[in-house]
């Protein structure tokens, strides 16, 4: 055969769906917007797009929880492999900390560790996805949900959240959605993007909505206890009783630790549901046939849980809301961005764009793409978290950095005013 004809046989294609669904992604997105900045530029980049605050020396994890890394591989009793549902310690240590704020205690049986929150979401969405079912995700929301449903054929119906609730469930856009087909639905609380924390009461009506419907509620809760406002953070867990919870979490944002890639799944389901329909016995096949966290980090946990001090959450919450504080004021002095509700927990805020305020700006996507490329400064476009003509702001940084970012972004805005 000769070689110039050869490459016409292969039947080798790559997989569209991976091309589709990671174009949809936080990273996919910042990566179209950081394209536009030129790494030599005069000023530094003022990273307001991602929330990873552990870049900063401000939001550095817990000295015992570095010790807990360093003492768990010095023991050389973490060097093999582990379980694939997790070592025995740590899911105990997983099982007493989540408890501390229900009702009811959890057996180390009902956790399962996975790396970091993102893969405990790919187990749930996979165990999921029979043919023909569908999931509801709230919008605006976390892209990953969008991403890794394309890729498990698990179809996707969007309820609102309403800013002017706070940011609430529209529950009566869930009873309409959902269907004989419709599984499950998800909430992320604290919120992501939108920064809000959802009320005791309104979890409850979650709760009622998904029983009466016969659905299980994914409870994303991997910023719990990063809140600074009115709310205090109340776990989905809380109503297992009403009706079967998963839970999905991790140590990266509460100990600034993102890239420790520490996660887990919890089943809150006091009535044995889950078991039942089969789901405990399909997130098992599915860690059986995936990569589970690094042992060492596992064999630090009962360490990194069970001993850190108030003192350091307390920091950590007291730089959130001052932060937080911040990024609210300086965002009132913007004309062409309206901010609906003052962020109360996560790292993030949703904040409207006013395109008619403007000049030569199409969109957000073109808002980003312009002020990365003038202003060195980046954030998220709100089409990536489901609302076009919106912008998710992170304030995890060093206030200083926030100021001079926020600074940039209001100089840019005047710049580009509609003339009178």
């Amino acid at each position: 055969m000769e070689n110039g004809t050869a490459a016409e046989k292969w039947r080798f294609r790559g997989n569209e769906v991976l091309n589709t669904a990671s174009a949809i992604t936080i990273r996919g997105v910042l990566n179209e917007v950081m394209d536009n900045i030129e790494e030599s530029g005069p000023r530094p980049i003022i990273p307001l797009g991602h929330g990873d605050p552990s870049a900063f020396p401000c939001f550095r994890t817990a000295q015992i929880a570095e010790e807990a890394i360093v003492d768990a591989v010095r023991s050389a009793q973490f060097n093999g492999y582990a379980s694939t549902v997790g070592i025995p310690p740590a899911r105990s240590a997983i099982a007493d900390y989540l408890s501390k704020d229900l009702p009811y205690k959890l057996s180390p049986d009902d956790i399962y560790l996975t790396i970091g929150c993102t893969q405990a979401i790919e187990a749930i969405l996979t165990v999921l996805a029979r043919p023909n079912a569908n999931i509801l995700l709230p919008r605006p929301g976390f892209p990953f949900y969008e991403a890794r449903a394309a890729y498990s054929h698990l179809k996707v119906r969007h309820f609102d959240l309403l800013p002017e609730k706070g940011w609430e469930v529209d529950l009566d856009a869930v009873e309409a959605l959902a269907d004989e087909n419709t599984v499950a639905m998800a909430i992320i609380n604290p919120g992501n993007p939108c920064g809000n924390v959802f009320k005791y009461q309104h979890l409850k009506k979650v709760a009622a909505t998904a029983r009466k419907l016969g659905i299980l509620v994914i409870a994303d809760e991997v910023y719990d206890h990063l809140t600074f406002g009115s709310s205090p953070f109340v776990p989905m867990g809380v109503f297992g009783n009403i009706v079967p919870v998963i839970t999905v979490g991790s140590i990266s944002k509460r100990w600034i630790v993102p890239g420790w890639r520490l996660g887990w799944l919890a089943t809150n389901d006091q009535n044995g549901i889950l078991q039942k329909y089969g789901i405990v016995d399909c997130i098992k096949g599915f860690l059986n046939i995936t990569s589970d966290p690094a042992t060492f980090i596992q064999g630090a946990l009962p360490q990194i849980l069970g001993k850190t001090g108030d003192d350091f959450f307390s920091k950590i919450v007291n730089i959130l809301r001052e932060v937080a504080d911040i990024c609210y004021d300086r965002i009132e002095e913007i004309p062409c961005i309206t901010c609906p509700s003052k962020p109360e927990g996560s790292l993030f805020v949703m904040v409207k764009l006013n395109l008619a305020l403007l000049e030569n700006i199409k969109d957000d996507i073109d808002f980003c793409v312009k002020l990365a490329k003038e202003e060195s400064v980046v954030i998220l476009p709100g089409v990536a978290v489901g609302l076009k003509n919106w912008l998710r702001i992170t304030f995890a940084i060093e206030p200083s950095s926030l100021e001079e970012g926020l600074g940039r972004i209001k100089a840019f805005s005047l710049r580009h005013a509609k003339k009178q």
